[in-house]
């Protein structure tokens, strides 16, 4: 175990080491992005139905969001260098063995394997950004380079994964982040200090398990709801449950739980979770249905649905930049609120203009705004709402709320998708539902962000 007091710490070169962490975003987003394109020829290659290839995408935001929490928690208390290089090593396996898969089912087992992987990289990669820059301002900026590394991956993934998908094959869209997860294992050593705290804490073994169970049954929940919606409602149930249970028992551990209650006193944060699990409802929704719509109406073949995405990303990228001077002008919930309602109005024009290609182009650009906008500040209120003590488990719950909306997302309105009968109606149904979902979440951000605009001490 690595104590703050004696962890062995390299002289931190904030830009390289900026540098470092972005590139383990960039190998987690861009896989994300190129798989999205990669389930048609997937399909045909196997043989698998519509169910399968949901599974191709949520066995990975199933097994994120379960784990992250734990991912947290073992930075905080182990290492969060450590934690990010053993999630980098395990990200980069996993891609090698999807890209040499012999079936769909040790396919989706891969996936699984590199949602552990991302589980123990992303939160201790965003605590690592917490601890290494202590001024809230330069936190912002860093974050909103961070940030923009997200919508660099959904710039290159649709494209890049268009053309290696149509040139290629499909196993080519997993060997493409090995070099990067090469890259990242190289640098870390020298250019990421370690850093812990353990704090008095432990491996809260029931927390844990209540935890990714209640998480588990959600998430297979969601997924169920698009062919058997009685075991959905089980599964729902069953997850409420655990979750009260969870609840509980974190309350009776206090400070020591895997995640203290009291990180939820803080009206900031809250709001951050909350709108976090918005956006990415929203965004992973429109990742998955407008491509699959475009395919199968034969309007795209894959690089041309990639290059079709483009305004999202390429307004998503050039925008994350500047998050931090937006939110030096304005305070931070006027920025998330202001976002979050950008990717709203932006659903909406892409649902009302359903089969009009300019009106697809048209809402895209305006969900990369709302996500550009909305991104870095959001990442950064939920780790400067807390202690840096505590940064691996905040990091944790923000990025527990970016996939449990993204596999929700694609879920609930994949399922509206297919009630509509598909095709333009299923479209406009389901992104004006997501919209709707974008409005009422910057209504919440906007009233819980209102309290303690400062950010928390280092």
């Amino acid at each position: 175990m690595v104590a703050p007091s004696q962890a062995a710490r390299p002289a931190v070169r904030p830009g390289l080491c900026l540098i470092t962490l972005c590139l383990a975003v960039l190998l987690a987003q861009l896989d994300t992005a190129v798989v999205n394109l990669a389930t048609r020829p997937i399909g045909d290659h196997f043989g698998a139905g519509v169910a399968a290839l949901q599974w191709v995408l949520d066995s990975y935001n199933l097994t994120y969001a379960v784990l992250l929490m734990t991912g947290g928690l073992l930075a905080d208390l182990h290492g969060r260098r450590r934690g990010f290089m053993i999630g980098v090593g395990i990200f980069t396996v996993a891609s090698l063995i999807c890209a040499l898969a012999p079936s769909v089912a040790l396919l989706i087992a891969g996936r699984a394997l590199a949602g552990l992987g991302a589980a123990l990289m992303l939160p201790a990669s965003l605590a690592i950004v917490r601890v290494v820059f202590t001024n809230p301002a330069e936190r912002s900026r860093a974050l909103g380079i961070w940030a923009a590394c997200n919508g660099l991956a959904l710039a290159l993934g649709p494209t890049l994964g268009g053309v290696l998908v149509d040139r290629l094959g499909w196993r080519s869209i997993f060997l493409v982040v090995v070099p990067l997860g090469l890259a990242a294992l190289a640098a870390a050593p020298a250019y990421i200090p370690e850093s812990a705290d353990p704090g008095g804490r432990s491996f809260d073994l029931t927390g844990q398990v209540l935890g990714a169970a209640a998480l588990g049954l959600l998430a297979g929940g969601a997924i169920a709801l698009h062919g058997a919606s009685h075991l959905a409602l089980l599964l729902f149930a069953a997850s409420l449950v655990l979750f009260i249970l969870f609840a509980m028992a974190e309350a009776r551990r206090g400070s020591a739980a895997l995640v203290p209650p009291d990180l939820f006193a803080a009206p900031r944060f809250c709001g951050a979770i909350i709108a976090t699990a918005g956006m990415t409802f929203g965004m992973y929704g429109v990742l998955f249905l407008l491509p699959f719509t475009w395919q199968a109406t034969g309007r795209f073949d894959a690089t041309g649905a990639g290059l079709a995405l483009m305004p999202m990303a390429l307004t998503f990228v050039l925008v994350s930049p500047f998050s931090g001077r937006a939110e030096a002008a304005a305070d931070t919930r006027a920025v998330v609120a202001g976002g979050l309602g950008l990717i709203g109005l932006g659903l909406g024009v892409i649902g009302a203009g359903s089969g009009s290609l300019i009106a697809a182009e048209a809402g895209l650009g305006l969900t990369g705004l709302g996500m550009g906008l909305a991104t870095g500040p959001l990442m950064g209120a939920a780790v400067g709402a807390v202690p840096a003590a505590r940064s691996g488990t905040a990091s944790a719950l923000i990025n527990v709320a970016r996939m449990a909306g993204a596999s929700i997302g694609v879920a609930l309105l994949g399922a509206l998708h297919a009630l509509a009968g598909e095709g333009a109606a299923g479209l406009r149904l389901a992104m004006l539902a997501g919209g709707g979902v974008q409005i009422a979440c910057a209504a919440l951000a906007f009233v819980l962000m209102a309290e303690d605009q400062s950010s928390t001490k280092a």
